[in-house]
């Protein structure tokens, strides 16, 4: 990152809270000063704290330095200051969220074990169980003992020590915006990589969290090393409109006269955007106007003044009723509670307006933060099945770790993480027994059935939403009532055609799992037969084509002219390298050699059986089915220019699929029919072509993970 990205990188308002951290290694380096007062160094951070907490003991935040600045004495930073200036920044960053003090003595004491002599047993006998337990939770994994597997298994970790203490976590995202703020000292390779996980691991962690002040510096800092170009021009947008008048400003000056006729006490402020929402307001309008610069923020008292604003803004002010959402009737998964709406300015501009309390003001900023030690709380009176009953266990940390449990290897763990994170909103089903299930939006009933039963959900026959029976393919919508169907039969198993249909980590994995320990029924082996009867509800996808366009060369198991068929998980065509198993029914199915299926069924004991492709001038052999994943930039006749390219490329469509667009991207799933395999790489050219289209690859199925 250049020194002007590094400066550039936060809106005016953030980067003036921050503190010289030349002065805190100064002040680290002179000493911990008179016994009987706070050292220097640590200072402004007990003053931010008491801001929060005026009654907090700050003795301990002064053993915890001085212990801390001990262990860390004579190592220094990439940057050349001394290593205390990281985790003080840490510290500060916390403090400034109102985290608590056992927090904040965890996170001055964070890097203690992986990086000195210190003991998690020496942490514990000095600074008790509790702040023990936090820097365990912080701690990496070594290298040495763990390989490639070091990261996925570090983050594993943190997040079954953040499932019985979620300030663990609150500690790792203090500690990778602080990391992250000082990346410009690194390689620009291993910028990108950091910056990479954190996008993709990081970032959605601390919008599930509710710590919205860190999720919004995290992604400006990403968006300035992974899309130099992009920050910079947006940058430029928001000088350009700097020495202009803010019609902001005029819309928050006659908001608050109409408040103030009609009694109504309300703090009125006008909130910058950070560059990476500038950016998608951008996107989104393709023209960017003061007004998108930022939005109105309305800070009352109590609830029900929420509502009165609401009531005087749509009055006095041209309203946009399609903008309006109640999060306070309806919080977001994190805790999130606002009423949105947007009016015209003077000037017919949109301002987007937020109203909430000064305790929602708290919460929307530093989310589970904002809670200071929520283990001290009362238990909460709601029932123990809303996913919001609970802020220390919400229900999609209660699914990361129900299936982290059943994914042991780290790639398969990791892949699962990313999916399960990029699922940027949640939706909350309600249950026909009156509790509710939260799930990734997108997600089908039979997603519904892993989230609700577990293992259980094999059992699932079929489905009612909202009173109608429905196919379990069937994608699921905030709000509504899910009455799953299960059959008695506890031995039945899953529908081929439910991977396809899963787009949770929960339910793949478990559906995965079952396939791998009944190798009789392995997907590809169902397409003859009669379906399972967990299976007849199930919408059934064409079967691919099975002409035989491979031959045998092993058959001492007799399996010469067995059926031959190609699996629908992975459509290999010529030339692709294959492998085939076999399966029930004398038959044998041949995957793909890269498909994720051949290395479960060869840990599942089943033996590969030797296949190639028949003779290319043989009868049939060239007829082919594939999957092919298309992804875009969203626009107008998108759909209709590439279907209209896939027709003329002689292949034709046997099922669609296209996903919500999210940040101006849109991911298109095609399984096609063509006439012959050695079209592929022509279609595929023809497709890239498209005006939009950034990428076109080969796919089993729909992806589960939104862009």
């Amino acid at each position: 990152m250049s020194a002007e990205a590094t400066n550039e990188r936060a809106p005016r308002r953030r980067r003036g809270r921050r503190i010289d951290l030349r002065r805190l290694g100064r002040a680290a380096l002179g000493g911990s000063g008179a016994r009987d007062r706070l050292p220097d160094a640590i200072e402004h951070v007990a003053k931010v704290h008491r801001s929060h907490h005026p009654g907090a003991d700050l003795g301990i935040l002064r053993r915890a330095y001085e212990f801390a600045e001990t262990s860390h004495r004579g190592q220094t930073r990439k940057s050349g200051g001394p290593f205390i200036t990281h985790p003080l920044a840490v510290t500060l960053i916390l403090a400034e969220l109102g985290a608590e003090t056992t927090t904040l003595t965890a996170s001055l004491l964070h890097d203690t074990v992986e990086d000195t002599e210190v003991t998690l047993d020496q942490v514990g006998r000095e600074f008790g169980e509790e702040v023990r337990f936090l820097v365990d939770g912080v701690t990496k994994l070594e290298k040495v003992d763990y390989g490639a597997a070091a990261e996925p298994e570090t983050f594993r970790k943190m997040l079954v020590a953040t499932g019985n203490d979620v300030r663990v976590m609150s500690i790792k995202l203090a500690d990778r915006l602080h990391n992250m703020r000082t990346l410009g000292v690194m390689r620009p390779e291993k910028q990108a990589r950091i910056a990479k996980v954190t996008r993709d691991v990081l970032i959605p962690l601390a919008e599930r969290l509710g710590v919205q002040v860190l999720k919004a510096e995290l992604e400006d800092l990403v968006f300035a090393v992974l899309h130099p170009e992009e920050y910079a021009r947006t940058r430029d947008v928001v000088r350009a409109h700097a020495g202009r008048p803010d019609p902001l400003e005029a819309t928050a000056g006659r908001v608050r006269a109409v408040l103030r006729e009609a009694g109504v006490t309300a703090e009125v402020l006008v909130r910058p955007r950070h560059f990476v929402s500038v950016h998608r307001v951008r996107l989104k309008r393709g023209e960017v106007t003061g007004s998108d610069l930022g939005r109105l923020l309305v800070l009352v008292a109590e609830d029900a003044d929420c509502y009165a604003v609401l009531g005087e803004l749509h009055t006095c002010f041209t309203p946009f009723i399609s903008e309006f959402k109640d999060f306070i009737a309806a919080p977001k998964f994190n805790l999130y509670q606002s009423l949105h709406t947007a009016v015209a300015g003077e000037d017919g501009e949109v301002a987007e307006v937020i109203v909430r309390t000064h305790q929602m003001h708290r919460v929307a900023e530093a989310g589970v933060i904002a809670l200071g030690n929520p283990y001290a709380a009362p238990e909460p009176a709601a029932a123990a099945d809303d996913e919001r009953s609970d802020p220390t266990r919400p229900g999609w940390l209660s699914r990361l770790l129900e299936w982290q449990r059943a994914a042991p290897d780290p790639d398969t763990f990791w892949t699962s993480l990313h999916d399960e994170l990029a699922q940027d909103r949640e939706i909350t089903v309600f249950r026909a027994d009156g509790g509710t299930v939260g799930l990734p939006a997108g997600s089908s009933c039979v997603d519904a059935a892993y989230a609700q039963y577990g293992q259980g959900g094999h059992s699932c026959i079929g489905a009612r939403v909202n009173g109608r029976l429905v196919t379990l393919s069937t994608v699921l919508r905030d709000g509504d009532t899910l009455h799953l169907l299960m059959s008695p039969d506890t031995a039945s198993g899953p529908s081929p055609d439910w991977l396809e249909h899963a787009r949770t980590p929960a339910a793949r994995i478990a559906i995965a799992r079952w396939f791998a320990t009944h190798p009789a029924s392995e997907p590809a082996a169902s397409q003859d037969g009669p379906a399972p009867p967990a299976a007849r509800c199930a919408p059934r996808a064409p079967a691919p084509a099975a002409r035989a366009p491979v031959a045998v060369v092993c058959d001492e198991e007799g399996l010469a002219a067995a059926h031959v068929r190609l699996a629908g998980c992975c459509t290999p065509v010529r030339p692709d390298e294959v492998t085939g198993f076999a399966v029930r029914g004398h038959a044998v199915t041949v995957h793909r050699a890269e498909c994720p299926v051949v290395a479960r069924m060869v840990t599942a004991g089943r033996r590969r059986i030797r296949v190639h492709w028949r003779d290319p001038d043989g009868p049939g052999a060239g007829d082919c089915r594939v999957t092919l994943r298309a992804e875009s930039f969203s626009r107008p006749r998108l759909l209709a220019d590439l279907t209209e390219v896939i027709a003329s490329q002689g292949a034709a469509v046997v099922s669609a699929a296209v996903e919500p667009p999210h940040e101006q991207r849109v991911r298109h799933t095609y399984t096609l029919r063509l006439p012959d395999a050695a079209l592929l790489p022509e279609l595929m050219r023809a497709m890239r072509r498209v005006p939009g289209v950034y990428d076109v690859g080969r796919a089993g199925r729909p992806a589960a993970a939104s862009l």
